[in-house]
């Protein structure tokens, strides 16, 4: 089996599924995205409570990789205090997609991160 089966079985699931792909009623941090090199845009909103992250939600208009990727974040951060979810860091994200994510779709993989990371630095 190839390295790039786990990659793609995770991305695929997530994209075809993807979970918390919804807005929230009434997030108190919102921070919007794009990768300039592929136009993938994401929204993510969080509603955190005493410290927590109570809820998480995105949107995206997005490939496969960069979905999955905030479909699989937004599940990991879920419940965290906000001080570990920003611990979270860009290889672990890589990493949740499985095996062979090219060198060139790094920057889809870490979109949802990236823009989650400014939503609680900046307002949550």
């Amino acid at each position: 089996m190839s390295e790039v089966a786990p990659y793609l079985a995770t991305v695929v699931e997530h994209y075809r599924r993807p979970h918390n792909r919804r807005a929230l009623d009434a997030p108190t941090a919102v921070h919007e995205g794009t990768n300039l090199l592929c136009g993938d845009r994401v929204r993510m909103e969080v509603v955190v409570h005493d410290g927590v992250v109570a809820d998480v939600g995105f949107a995206a208009s997005a490939c496969a990789i960069a979905t999955a990727s905030a479909s699989l974040l937004t599940e990991r951060i879920r419940g965290r205090p906000v001080d570990e979810a920003l611990r979270t860091d860009e290889e672990s994200v890589v990493r949740a997609l499985g095996a062979g994510v090219p060198a060139a779709r790094r920057g889809c993989a870490t979109l949802p991160w990236r823009v989650l990371r400014e939503a609680l630095e900046h307002g949550g």
